[in-house]
């Protein structure tokens, strides 16, 4: 479904990824592993668009998407859910949702079924769905966000640290979202830092640092790898 074959970017003489080759499959998800600054969010962006590959080539379903535009990689079907939800915090729950319709505003009809799809993933937020993004919760935001983002149907959903600053109990929940999504059909490239959480959900992982992925395996070689567990999830 998604192929990077020796992908790098630079921010000017600073190489942010080297040499970066994956692929994630149809109906996986897949989880990126890292410390801050590893590149994760470098890979998101670059996936996204907002970053050119200065090498390699990035293929998904078949298709080229290097030097296309962000707004036509979402028509392609890849979908980013930013670190820091990314909110328009005065306008309503309801408005921001609709946002991540934008690119099939023309289907009036599906953007309603789908909206009411995501009300009933959160069921929350259809009471507040009058309320600026801003009033709620962190994990009410978070929600929105994920939602926004599920608006644009993608097929490929990335979804960068989702569980950052939310109380446990919501980061459970979160999860368990993330991973309801992935089993109605929507592959998900998840990049995270609470390691122990996310492999339980996985299907493989990635480990990144210093802009290259320095490891990989499924879930259960992954829980099980020493270094993995000292690095990332504690004895």
């Amino acid at each position: 479904m998604l192929q990077l074959k020796n992908v790098d970017v630079c921010y000017g003489s600073f190489k942010a990824l080297n040499e970066i080759s994956m692929t994630v499959n149809s109906g996986e998800l897949v989880v990126l592993l890292g410390a801050n600054g590893a590149g994760k969010s470098s890979l998101f962006n670059t996936l996204s668009g907002l970053n050119k590959p200065t090498a390699g080539d990035i293929e998904f379903e078949g298709k080229r998407l290097n030097g296309l535009r962000p707004s036509a990689i979402v028509d392609a079907g890849i979908v980013q859910c930013a670190e820091g939800r990314k909110l328009f915090p005065q306008m309503s729950v309801q408005q921001n949702l609709m946002l991540g319709a934008y690119v099939h505003r023309r289907d009036k009809q599906g953007n309603r079924r789908r909206y009411k799809e995501i009300l009933e993933m959160f069921p929350i937020l259809e009471e507040k769905a009058e309320q600026p993004a801003g009033s709620l919760s962190g994990g009410q935001q978070q929600m929105v966000a994920i939602g926004r983002a599920m608006m644009s149907r993608p097929r490929l959903l990335m979804l960068d640290e989702p569980s950052l600053g939310l109380a446990p109990l919501i980061v459970r929940q979160m999860f368990q979202t993330i991973q309801q999504i992935n089993s109605l059909g929507t592959t998900v490239l998840l990049a995270e830092q609470n390691a122990f959480a996310a492999l339980k959900i996985a299907s493989r992982a990635y480990v990144m640092e210093n802009g290259r992925l320095v490891m990989e395996g499924d879930r259960e070689a992954m829980l099980g790898n020493e270094k993995v567990r000292e690095a990332y999830i504690g004895a």
